[in-house]
């Protein structure tokens, strides 16, 4: 399981930190964004959000489950989210986060990606309130990928 993690600019290292204490199995490390941290773990994604629901953070701001990383280029994106769309029973919605990639925007991702699950799967659309979500969260050269069910990206109140 890989997670994409945020935190405050320069608490990186607390974050790093935080997610072994909470996960203990877990190699994290910084991205070159500042904030943005990937770690792998073992754990299923239900033990390792749960592990992370129950831990007091201070430091980390987001938590993102992804199944996959891949290439960053559309081709591989959208084979990758085909796949693990497969996984989903009821409405979705697409949502991309680009950094340090020209050739790849977030508009054009979450609708070309939507417009292939309808295409493919008949699923519907809901954009306020999915039962699923597909991320797409690319960073320069990678991209990950995952789907979501409701809940399943944590937010945590940080205090800078």
């Amino acid at each position: 399981m890989i997670l994409l993690v945020t935190c405050p600019q320069g608490r990186e290292g607390d974050a790093i930190l935080e997610l072994e204490w909470a996960l203990e199995k877990v190699k994290a490390h910084g991205t070159d964004w500042r904030g943005v941290l990937l770690a792998e773990t073992p754990l299923s994604k239900e033990e390792a959000l749960q592990r992370l629901k129950d831990f007091e953070t201070q430091a980390i701001q987001r938590v993102v489950p992804l199944e996959v990383l891949v290439r960053a280029s559309f081709g591989e994106i959208a084979d990758a989210v085909l796949k693990l769309a497969e996984n989903i029973w009821g409405n979705f919605a697409v949502r991309a986060k680009v950094r340090g990639n020209k050739k790849l925007s977030q508009r054009e991702l979450e609708v070309k990606l939507g417009s292939l699950i309808v295409e493919h799967y008949n699923m519907p659309v809901n954009l306020s309130n999915p039962d699923y979500t597909v991320v797409v969260e690319v960073l320069g050269k990678k991209a990950g990928v995952g789907v979501l069910k409701r809940g399943e990206i944590l937010r945590f109140e940080v205090e800078e």
